[in-house]
């Protein structure tokens, strides 16, 4: 790969929230990077478990934003844009917590979105953490008149042959690793509030299309993603969002044809699981009820247009 003259300067966006251990272990990883100059930057999420001082005691000079109170994924990742931004940064890179980046990563993303003017987001190739040679996304995509959105190849072990081999144009990037240009941000703005947690990833996606750039995703760039390391992939929290902020997402952007078709589609599967979860032996459970509760909490918000952050 040629190397850049004049690299652009590169903000990296790391929100943390309880999970010092994972935090530690994705800025080690970072420090393996070839690229500079990468500036990682933690915005902590109003964690009360003693974890920034274990970030600070792992790493002293590493500068960390303390928000007061859990504002939710988007606005706490708005906190670190905006303070990318004011710092003069040329590229923003998103990532989780719960992450592991190769050493060319970042510079394989930077050569590709400087060598493509049109892109304002671009992607790497995601693996799981366990097993590490399963993926996580090869790119997502959005199906309109199923209400879905998808990971390409999630859970499925990797196979050469059958892997994307070049860039291609895909409808989002998962949130958990994006690098987004200065001009997009300058465009089109941070993640929308509204979301709180799931599927602002997707509507920002969404909004790059929607204002002429591109997103692009570059199997050249790998990472690794321990997969809803935080709060737990099949959590009460998550599927509360999950559910609501999926509604609300096909609710705004369908076209208006499938509208209709698509939230019902979503609102079906919802009422089907918890009808699995009520009347199954299987499933009565203290967890599996609290999935229930989620789902139901979920519908009444969507119902009642309660967004931001999930209601006590």
């Amino acid at each position: 790969m040629a190397i850049l003259e004049n690299n652009p300067l590169v903000y990296i966006v790391i929100l943390n929230w309880n999970n010092g251990p994972d935090t530690i272990e994705c800025l080690q990883s970072l420090q393996e990077s070839n690229y500079h100059p990468a500036v990682p930057l933690v915005v902590d999420n109003g964690s009360t478990n003693g974890s920034v001082e274990e970030i600070r005691s792992s790493f002293p000079s590493l500068e960390i934003l303390e928000l007061e109170e859990n504002v939710g994924y988007a606005a706490g990742n708005n906190v670190g844009i905006q303070h990318a931004i004011g710092a003069g940064a040329d590229y923003v890179l998103i990532l989780n917590n719960d992450t592991l980046v190769a050493p060319t990563m970042l510079e394989e993303l930077i050569h590709f979105a400087e060598s493509k003017p049109s892109a304002g987001m671009v992607g790497p190739r995601m693996y799981c953490t366990n097993p590490n040679d399963t993926i996580f996304a090869d790119g997502s995509f959005i199906d309109w008149a199923k209400g879905k959105t998808y990971n390409r190849g999630m859970f499925q072990k990797a196979l050469i042959e059958s892997e994307p081999k070049s860039p291609e144009r895909v409808d989002f990037i998962a949130g958990c690793g994006v690098l987004v240009s200065r001009k997009f941000l300058d465009t089109a703005g941070g993640f929308d509030p509204i979301f709180f947690l799931n599927y602002e990833d997707v509507d920002w996606g969404l909004r790059a299309w929607r204002l002429g750039f591109e997103v692009w995703f570059t199997p050249d760039a790998v990472m690794w993603h321990k997969v809803s390391g935080t709060l737990g992939q099949a959590s009460p929290t998550n599927t509360y969002y999950m559910t609501r902020n999926g509604l609300l997402f096909f609710w705004r952007n369908t076209p208006l044809h499938l509208r209709l078709v698509a939230v019902g589609r979503i609102i079906l599967r919802t009422l089907r699981r918890i009808g699995a979860w009520t009347f199954k032996s299987e499933y009565k459970n203290e967890d599996y009820q609290k999935l229930r509760s989620a789902n139901l909490n979920a519908l009444r918000d969507f119902m009642f247009g309660h967004f931001g952050q999930m209601k006590p």
